[in-house]
């Protein structure tokens, strides 16, 4: 071990899309403030941020339908769908002051316009899609939504999905313009080389092994250089913990009461990848379709046109595995190392409540291909076995925490910020809608962890994020204005239909 010992003010740990937002939002708030950030691997945006590793939607709820909830007397809550576009709507912001800033070049290469699509089958998923669309279309948020589910309509958006289809049921879909492929892999590793450019120091192959608290009030980290085997100590005033699904194991060393009694459960996801040209040409959005009955949100299943390393592919899935590891390059030992005395009961719990999930993963992992080609041919319905491969995707931890509505041992499905009494230490935590809304997730981190600076901070933050502190719901002027700011800023200029007044097709 070296005596070697550095300070900093901040570190982050992890190199992910999250450890670049928030570092870049932190150099531009206070230039002065010491950076460090440890990854693992040789590169950043290698885990859940790779391009290869998500879906690469701008999750802004036009068409995941996990975001309407149908209530018990058959209205559409879309709440939860208003939240997660309005976060959209801050990454998007501050993406595009980074641009007209130029910190970071050529949005192109991390961000696409694309179509975004719902697609449904069956007249009770036809009745639910229909009432969802009157729910949304009249928003501000959601403006530019077309519903049809008359036949030729749906030929003319979907042509791969409608071609050699038979019409036994009633279908439907909606579509807006506005939505948008994204890059993360690409754009963690634009902030990651601006980041290098204004003095942060990044080591890579750097391993966190121990994290804690000094006498003085400092977080102290052992570090391990993977090359040359040297374990170094690091101190800072605050830590950011953005290891993906490293994240649990990390916070738990920390050992802060706020980390206690908190699970993980890992979830692998798989692809299937279509890079036939003939085929890729006839399809041109992400179209979410609904999850099956008794399977959980992540599952709901999409074809997604890519853009990546500047070449279009189709992607369809995902395909649920399991892994006990906590990241593609874990352990096969992480899940248990992340049992300890204080979280026992809430994984047990959660055992017993998540039997249906644990026969879910199993049946998916047994799947053959021509198993899942079945499942793809609920969209794509001539689909060949020869035009599709399978790729592995990335790795999600699931929180398990105990929560009032939902008892002990609840499975969360969603992102969760852990942050200690003191706002010293920060953990990022869990999956979906992850990186789409890292920029509103990292404001929330500021907000908690450094109260004291809010005040002084908020005339920049103001400058970078137009809407910061306020709802576009209750203040629709800023929709336009924001939405066309963006999309200039972004080259998203051909998705600007934002004034159109919501179409509904009607059928025959």
């Amino acid at each position: 071990m070296s005596n070697k010992q550095t300070n900093t003010d901040v570190i982050l740990i992890g190199a992910g899309i999250m450890s670049a937002t928030l570092g870049s939002l932190l150099k531009e708030l206070v230039p002065d403030w010491g950076v460090t950030v440890f990854e693992k691997l040789a590169n950043p945006g290698e885990e859940s941020s790779n391009e290869w590793n998500n879906a690469g939607t701008g999750h802004a709820a036009l068409c995941e339908l996990n975001y309407t909830v149908e209530k018990s007397d058959g209205s559409i809550d879309i709440s939860k769908a208003i939240n997660v576009n309005e976060q959209f709507q801050v990454s998007r912001q501050f993406w595009s002051y980074l641009v007209k800033s130029n910190l970071i070049r050529d949005p192109q290469d991390f961000i696409m316009p694309l179509p975004h699509m719902s697609y449904v089958r069956g007249e009770q998923n036809v009745t639910f899609l229909k009432k969802r669309f009157e729910a949304l279309s009249n928003n501000p948020l959601f403006q530019g939504m077309e519903f049809s589910d008359n036949p030729e309509q749906l030929m003319e958006w979907l042509p791969l999905m409608m071609k050699d289809r038979t019409f036994n049921e009633p279908i439907a879909a909606t579509k807006i313009e506005s939505g948008t492929d994204v890059n993360f892999g690409a754009l963690t590793r634009m902030l990651f080389d601006h980041l290098k450019s204004n003095n942060v120091n990044i080591h890579y192959q750097h391993s966190v092994n121990k994290i804690k608290r000094t006498s003085d009030g400092l977080w102290e980290l052992k570090v391990k250089n993977l090359s040359s085997g040297v374990v170094e100590r690091h101190t800072a005033k605050f830590v950011f913990i953005g290891a993906g699904g490293g994240s649990l194991h990390l916070l738990q060393k920390t050992g802060i009461p706020e980390g206690k009694h908190v699970g993980g459960f890992p979830v692998s996801g798989l692809f299937m990848v279509c890079n036939n040209p003939e085929i890729v040409e006839q399809h041109h959005a992400k179209v979410y379709g609904k999850a099956s009955v008794g399977a959980p949100p992540m599952s709901v299943p999409h074809l997604d046109t890519r853009f990546i390393d500047d070449k279009k592919s189709l992607l369809f899935g995902p395909f649920a595995g399991f892994s006990p590891k906590f990241l593609k390059t874990g352990s096969m030992f992480d899940l248990i190392t992340s049992v300890k005395p204080n979280n026992v009961l809430t994984m047990l719990a959660a055992g017993v409540k998540e039997m249906s999930l644990t026969k879910y993963l199993i049946k998916q992992v047994m799947l053959s291909k021509e198993q899942r080609m079945e499942e793809l041919r609920e969209f794509v319905p001539n689909a060949k076995s020869e035009d599709w491969a399978l790729v592995v995707a990335g790795q999600r931890v699931q929180v398990i925490k105990d929560t009032a509505k939902g008892g002990k041992g609840t499975l969360q499905f969603g992102t969760e910020v852990i942050t200690a009494a003191d706002g010293s230490v920060a953990a990022l935590l869990g999956a979906s809608p992850g990186a789409s809304t890292a920029v509103s997730v990292m404001l929330e981190i500021l907000e908690r962890c450094f109260p004291q600076h809010i005040k002084e901070w908020e005339p920049k933050i103001k400058e970078m994020i137009p809407s910061y502190g306020l709802s576009l719901l209750e203040n629709p002027e800023l929709i336009d204005e924001i939405h066309t700011s963006t999309a200039r800023a972004l080259g998203l200029s051909e998705s600007l239909d934002t004034a159109k007044d919501p179409v509904l097709v009607p059928s025959y």
